[in-house]
């Protein structure tokens, strides 16, 4: 009788295999280890690493420790002190729950525990590549001590596949500080081949975010706060002009779990859409709280990606929380307390800035737009201004009273304007940029209040463009008609334009259209309709804006800085570009080597 082809695999095959989900490289045991001990209770966590892990792992921590019978069946597959029902599978409020990672471990490593419960004695097991020894009678304080030495010893093709010592130690740093940042409450040290590499005391959670994220965050963070239905969000976010070349710097926590999840970093990322340059990454600390039923984390063995019960509910709060704490303007209102300044960075955020009208007024008196013919006279722009007369007289400053952003002193290469700041900085602005944000901060109100308000045209404008293009606007017609701009097909080729948003003024149809038709490509017909409305209003607000090279009169820079004073997200244009730089004493000291 032939020997049947289906079997069981051996136990410590079986560890193997499940090794190499959970413990793929040293920073995996050293996570799974650190987070053993904060389900412990632990408030105090030693690691010390060797040859980045490699060589050896210890993690030692002050929590419940474990008896002799425990101790015994920690090192079994599946066997788990945090699941006491299977119902509760559903309701998980500890780190770990599987019972993988200590069997796993000793699959592949040579594995030794010591741990004492409060008011017992301390016992020890050894795990060698599979084979548990007897429990024994030790020596040690309350608590739990795991040494792991020759990680990968029993699989030798997956230790060929690690990184270099050095590489292994920072991967292994990032997961303890990831773990720091969700429990502040508890005190961390790590040791990498002898040299203190971190050391943090239990403290609260604003000092944690600083000691970790460091000052530069900490200067440019704004507040996140949100509460709705059972779900809570706090946290930090920076400021959109300290953005980032990767998404290292976005730190999420859940009911204190460190995640990689896409969803949220998805959020993340819509939320400063308009507001950082493509390519760049926000960073933000930030701390999700909800009923642990609401949210499933047995998705992945790492334990990093989750699946929410209510995901538009979760991302709808994110996004909204992250826009109300980015909507602030240029200047610091009164009791807010500005950021400090840097060099050739943006000026002071304050909090909360007044809610934008519909419509700005202009921002002094009796001044009017021109009418550009052909066309029917323009309505007036957020700015409050228009192309100047053919031939205007000499403008003189308006003697109004100076805000934060100063006065204007003159106009630099037809595109900057140059400012004196109340207290003797000088601040540069792009008038191109900075208009682009007030034009598409109007178009949005009006978008938010029904929809933009349309002018139009005497003449319909026929734009010719490739036959994608013009398929692609008009499947996307009747989100258009919402931003102002009114089009028909024309034939295979072209599209009829009947309107266009009022608070653009008079540009050109063709340029617009070929630009929001490329933006449909881009962003897919998958996309909410939301977000391509958002960027719609993006494409918009830049045809609409004053160029560079256009020159200004006095009242119309006064207009503009005033403008910029009062309007959300003035800092930055609608590609995250900055609107201004402001170079106060210490940056003009450094600019001439005084200091």
């Amino acid at each position: 009788m032939a020997a049947p082809r289906i079997r069981l695999l051996p136990p410590t095959t079986a560890n193997r295999i499940a090794a190499g989900e959970v413990v793929e490289r040293p920073a995996a045991a050293v996570k799974e280890l650190v987070e053993n001990a904060l389900d412990a209770g632990a408030r105090r966590i030693a690691v010390r690493l060797e040859q980045g892990g490699i060589g050896g792992i210890l993690v030692e921590d002050d929590g419940a420790g474990m008896s002799a019978a425990e101790l015994d069946l920690a090192v079994e597959r599946h066997a788990t002190s945090k699941l006491p029902e299977e119902a509760t599978l559903f309701r998980i409020a500890t780190l770990g729950f599987r019972g993988e990672a200590l069997p796993s471990i000793g699959a592949v490593a040579r594995l030794t525990i010591t741990s004492r419960p409060e008011g017992g004695a301390a016992h020890a097991i050894t795990v060698e590549g599979g084979h548990n020894s007897a429990v024994a009678p030790a020596s040690g304080p309350t608590g739990t001590r795991v040494e792991v030495r020759d990680l990968f010893f029993a699989t030798p093709a997956r230790r060929a596949f690690l990184k270099s010592p050095r590489s292994e130690a920072e991967a292994s740093l990032e997961a303890v500080r990831a773990l720091a940042l969700a429990w502040p409450g508890v005190a961390f040290q790590v040791e990498s081949d002898g040299r203190p590499v971190l050391a943090l005391p239990a403290q609260e959670r604003d000092a944690r975010i600083a000691a970790l994220l460091g000052p530069d965050f900490a200067a440019a963070a704004l507040p996140v706060q949100a509460e709705r239905g059972g779900l809570a969000l706090s946290g930090l976010a920076a400021a959109p002009l300290h953005h980032r070349p990767t998404g290292i710097a976005q730190h999420l926590v859940v009911n204190r779990r460190p995640v990689r999840d896409p969803q949220l970093r998805t959020a993340l990322r819509v939320a400063y859409r308009e507001l950082i340059p493509r390519g760049r990454h926000p960073a933000a600390a930030l701390f999700l709280d909800l009923p642990p039923e609401a949210v499933d984390v047995n998705v992945h063995p790492m334990k990093t990606e989750l699946r929410f019960r209510d995901t538009e509910g979760v991302r709808g709060l994110l996004i909204s929380a992250l826009r109300r704490a980015l909507a602030v303007g240029v200047a610091a209102v009164p009791g807010a307390q500005p950021m400090p300044e840097a060099a050739m960075a943006g000026f002071a955020e304050a909090a909360s800035p007044a809610p934008m009208p519909p419509s700005p007024p202009p921002s002094f008196a009796g001044w009017r737009p021109q009418p550009t013919p052909p066309r029917p006279p323009s309505p007036r722009l957020p700015l409050g201004f228009a192309p100047p007369p053919p031939a205007p007289m000499p403008d003189p400053i308006l003697p109004e009273a100076e805000g934060p952003l100063g006065r204007p002193l003159a106009q630099l290469l037809s595109t900057y304007v140059l400012a004196e700041a109340p207290d003797g900085a000088l601040v540069l602005v792009d008038q191109h940029a900075a208009h682009e944000r007030l034009t598409h901060e109007a178009l949005k109100a009006q978008l938010e209040a029904g929809g933009v308000r349309a002018q139009p045209l005497l003449l319909p404008a026929v734009v010719e463009l490739a036959s994608g293009a013009v398929a692609r606007l008009l499947d996307a017609a009747g989100s258009l008609e919402r931003l102002g701009l009114e089009i028909e097909g024309f034939g295979p080729g072209a599209v009829l334009v009947r309107a266009l948003p009022a608070l653009l003024g008079n540009p050109d149809p063709a340029p617009l259209l070929a630009d929001l038709a490329e933006e449909l490509a881009e962003e897919g017909e998958g996309l909410a309709l939301a977000t391509r409305l958002d960027a719609a209003v993006a494409r918009l607000a830049c045809h609409g804006s004053i160029r560079a090279g256009r020159r200004l009169t006095a009242a119309e820079m006064a207009a503009l800085l005033r403008d910029m004073e009062r309007t959300p997200r003035a800092a930055t244009c609608s590609h995250g570009r900055p609107t201004f730089i402001r170079l106060g004493k210490a940056e003009l000291e450094k600019l001439f080597a005084r200091r």
